[in-house]
């Protein structure tokens, strides 16, 4: 809804830019990428967004409507669904539990009167960051942001966010039945750092080292669509192990995965293992930063999460060492519930999965036992006699 006129995308269109609007859990992110001659004139379309937003009801009906409509239409695989179970599993009604895109239900409660709150909330300049990168000099920025930007109110305060805390997740492993072919997308988890969190990064490390050790343990996930991820956020996000494999070696891939996070304990990582690990960690920083888009995202989470410039992210990330990393491991896996999610055949997976296993398949409700003094001890019979 910041920019509903088409003729504003067919504007940066034209200048072989682009303009996006992206939200998540922690931020609303819009990008405009234009020539530096039109500089000006791509502040003024910012401005006209983010001071006076059209929140007419048409426009908000218009929208709303059309992203039900995406939502509606957009086909949900089962990698997704597995996604948003692990972690509704892990957060319940928290929100990093719930899709941030939100369902045609919660999409359709939205009214205008939540619309104009959430401006004055977030669309604040002491709530926001502003990156530039480009071929555009200190003096002109300055004296274009004051004169179309200045006008800009603060907000008196900046309201918090307040949620209740997560419940800790059920042990029990999760199946959600998708009948079709022999596929099964499996999840593992735990509770994750925040992006705050000076240990972030060696988690990410973290990740690329359990992966690898998952795929040498488990060869047949080489071939598969397999990742370890730690999903930090401005809160404790999630770290999260995933693998699409056939019905068969369901178990099994779960087992090694569970078997690697032990492991972690008892097989230090080595040196070799950390040294790969940065390598591909510094390969993904440097092609973030290598374009004006990656630079500025970059410098965005600079100020919103107070971390480091991005070189010394790099120099910092070097300094990492093999006790960082059990430090990190023990951290998240000595205590925390380790939670899993399986999306497959319901019945067939009953049949492959370890016996005896505690397992939940949702929507399914067992019948409660009856009552042995109900069944079969008669009840005593009463009478009384009026005086």
């Amino acid at each position: 809804m910041l920019f509903p006129d088409p003729a504003t995308r067919e504007y940066f269109t034209e200048q072989a830019g682009k303009l996006t609007v992206n939200t998540d859990y922690d931020a609303i992110t819009i990008t405009m990428q234009g020539k530096a001659s039109e500089f000006e004139r791509t502040v003024e379309i910012l401005r006209n967004a983010v001071v006076a937003p059209q929140l007419t009801p048409e426009i908000v009906t218009s929208v709303r409507d059309g992203r039900i409509k995406i939502v509606k239409d957009t086909s949900i695989s089962p990698a997704t669904v597995a996604d948003r179970a692990i972690a509704a599993r892990f957060f319940g009604d928290f929100p990093y539990g719930q899709p941030h895109t939100g369902s045609a239900e919660s999409l359709g409660r939205i009214d205008r009167a939540d619309l104009m709150l959430a401006r004055e909330r977030f669309l604040n300049p002491n709530n926001a960051t502003l990156a530039i990168v480009g071929s555009v000099q200190r003096g002109r920025v300055l004296r274009t942001l004051r004169q179309l930007l200045g006008s800009w109110r603060k907000s008196e305060r900046i309201v918090p966010a307040t949620f209740r805390q997560p419940q800790p997740a059920d042990a029990r492993t999760l199946v959600i039945n998708a009948p079709g072919d022999e596929s099964v997308e499996l999840r593992l988890a735990t509770r994750g750092l925040s992006r705050t969190d000076e240990d972030s990064m060696a988690a990410t490390l973290l990740a690329s080292i359990m992966r690898e050790r998952w795929q040498k343990l488990m060869p047949e996930l080489v071939r598969s669509p397999v990742f370890v991820r730690h999903e930090a956020r401005a809160l404790p996000g999630i770290f999260v192990m995933g693998a699409a494999v056939k019905t068969g070696m369901t178990q099994a891939a779960l087992t090694a995965g569970k078997e690697i996070v032990k492991g972690l304990v008892s097989n230090p990582v080595s040196p070799a293992e950390l040294e790969l690990a940065k390598a591909e960690a510094v390969t993904a920083l440097n092609k973030l930063l290598s374009n004006s888009d990656g630079a500025a995202e970059a410098w965005l989470d600079v100020d919103t999460y107070r971390l480091p410039p991005p070189e010394e992210q790099l120099r910092a990330l070097q300094r990492i060492s093999v006790a960082d990393i059990q430090r990190v491991a023990a951290s998240l896996f000595g205590k925390g519930t380790l939670a899993s999610v399986v999306v497959g055949n319901a019945e067939q997976l009953r049949a492959k999965l370890q016996p005896g296993s505690s397992i939940e398949v949702l929507g399914e409700v067992k019948p409660e036992p009856k009552s042995t003094s109900e069944s079969s001890t008669p009840k005593p019979s009463t009478t009384s006699k009026p005086d």
